[in-house]
């Protein structure tokens, strides 16, 4: 008989390996990633935000000077030497997960998790910033629909699938470190 998760009770989760978040642009993987790190008392780093480190520019000038695929390259790179240190909490770029080989490299060495939200969702949060170089195509909401219908089929490869909801972050937050939990209760390691 498996055993019911108490909702009030908040697990302590120690992961074994990286834990690695996946989903559109505006799901909520960063913030979500930074409390679930705090959470469980292991790093945190966002992707996007190494890739910057190591390119010594922004996302949108890589995109703009170097196009997509090479930019997919350096993400690639980036996301295979942070997967091969210590556990941590990773949120990977929207698109990270879509690359054949950066999917088998999280697949094998992480725990994934696909944050999914709601078109409705995604549009009302990536309004509120215009950084993002793939919604500087035309009209966001038609692009989000679109990567939403040609991406959900690769993200539901991730390990689990954890409804990003409106509201504060952290019943997002909650809602993973309960799916880990269970995971953990299941025997897999997390």
């Amino acid at each position: 008989m498996a055993s019911t998760l108490n909702p009030l009770r908040r697990p302590a989760l120690r992961p074994e390996r990286p834990v690695v978040l996946v989903g559109l642009m505006g799901a909520g993987k960063t913030t979500v990633g930074r409390r679930l790190a705090q959470r469980m008392k292991v790093p945190f780093f966002d992707a996007d935000q190494e890739i910057e480190k190591a390119a010594n520019m922004g996302v949108a000038d890589i995109f703009e000077i170097y196009g997509e695929a090479e930019f997919r390259e350096g993400e690639r790179k980036v996301i295979e030497r942070l997967l091969s240190g210590p556990p941590h909490v990773l949120a990977t770029g929207g698109g990270a997960f879509m690359n054949e080989q950066t999917r088998a490299l999280v697949k094998a060495g992480s725990t994934s998790i696909w944050l999914r939200a709601s078109l409705d969702l995604l549009v009302k949060r990536t309004a509120m910033r215009d950084t993002r170089p793939l919604l500087r195509r035309g009209d966001p909401r038609e692009i989000l629909a679109r990567l939403l219908k040609e991406r959900e089929p690769v993200y539901a490869q991730a390990d689990l699938t954890v409804d990003s909801v409106e509201g504060p972050h952290t019943r997002t937050t909650e809602r993973v470190v309960q799916a880990l939990a269970a995971r953990a209760e299941e025997g897999h390691v997390v």
